[in-house]
C-alpha cells in the first residue's frame, strides 16, 4: 500500500507502508531529486562525457520523478540518454498519476511515461529522438549487465529500512555495471558506504546534501583499480 504525502517544498511523494518509508525526502521530493540526481549527477556526467549518449541506471525507479526530470533536461539540452530503471515492485499507473508530477515537466514528457510505462517493462522504448527507456521489472540482485553505464542513480530506500540494498556485496554488484570513469551518485553518505565504494575502485567525493541532509555522495570509477598497501 502507498499513500500520497505532501513534502515541504510543495511536491508530493508516496509513503510505502510495507517498507515504512517515503519514496522521497519529506523536506522536499522535487528539490531532492533535482539536487542529487540532476545537478550532482546528470549535469556532471554531461560535463565529463560531452560528445556521447549517456547511459543511466537508476536503482529504484519508484515514482519516476528522477526519470521525468532527466527526460525533461535531456530534451531541453538535446542530449541523448539511454535510461534503465530497476524496479521490483512497480507502482500502478494510478499511483504514478496521483503524484501530480506532470506540473514539473513538459506535457509530452509526462504523457510518454504514462503511455509507455507498461511497455517499457517488456522492451526498451524510444520515447523521443533523445531518450530511450527500459524498466527492468526485477530485483537488483537478479539484474545483470556488462559495465555499460556512465551514471548510476542509487535511490534505494534508506539503509535503516532496506539494509540489504546497501550491503558491501550489493554495492559491488552495482559498481560492476559502471564503465571506467562512470559516476555513482546517491542522497546518502555513511562510512560503510564510502568504504564499500573505495574497495570496488571508486574515488569518493562529499557534496552538500539536499535540504534536510548535510552531505551527499558522488563517486567516480577509476580507470585503474586501487592497490592496497
Amino acid at each position: 500500500m502507498n499513500r500520497i504525502t505532501l513534502t515541504a517544498d510543495g511536491s508530493n511523494t508516496l509513503f510505502n507502508e510495507t517498507i515504512g518509508e517515503h519514496y522521497h525526502s519529506k523536506h522536499g521530493a522535487l528539490q531532492e531529486s533535482r539536487h542529487v540526481f540532476i545537478d550532482a549527477g546528470l549535469k556532471h556526467a554531461m560535463a565529463l562525457f560531452p560528445e556521447q549518449p549517456i547511459a543511466i541506471l537508476e536503482v529504484g525507479f519508484g515514482t519516476g520523478l528522477n526519470f521525468l526530470l532527466t527526460a525533461a533536461f535531456a530534451e531541453e539540452q538535446q542530449v541523448n540518454v539511454n535510461y534503465t530503471g530497476i524496479e521490483a515492485f512497480p507502482l500502478s499507473i494510478e499511483e504514478l498519476a496521483s503524484t501530480n508530477y506532470e506540473q514539473y515537466v513538459p506535457a509530452a514528457v509526462w504523457d510518454n511515461l504514462i503511455t509507455h510505462y507498461a511497455a517499457a517493462m517488456v522492451d526498451p522504448v524510444q520515447l523521443n529522438p533523445f531518450l530511450e527507456l527500459k524498466i527492468a521489472f526485477t530485483t537488483l540482485a537478479a539484474f545483470s549487465r556488462p559495465p555499460v553505464y556512465d551514471l548510476v542513480y542509487f535511490d534505494a530506500f534508506s539503509v535503516q529500512h532496506q539494509p540489504e540494498m546497501w550491503s558491501d556485496e550489493m554495492i559491488g554488484h552495482v559498481c560492476s555495471f559502471l564503465k571506467p570513469g562512470g559516476i555513482f551518485v546517491t542522497y546518502a553518505i555513511t562510512g560503510k558506504l564510502k568504504r564499500a565504494l573505495k574497495s570496488h575502485g571508486l574515488k569518493i567525493e562529499k557534496l552538500p546534501g539536499a535540504p534536510g541532509k548535510r552531505e551527499m555522495l558522488r563517486a567516480v570509477k577509476l580507470t585503474e583499480q586501487p592497490v592496497d598497501l
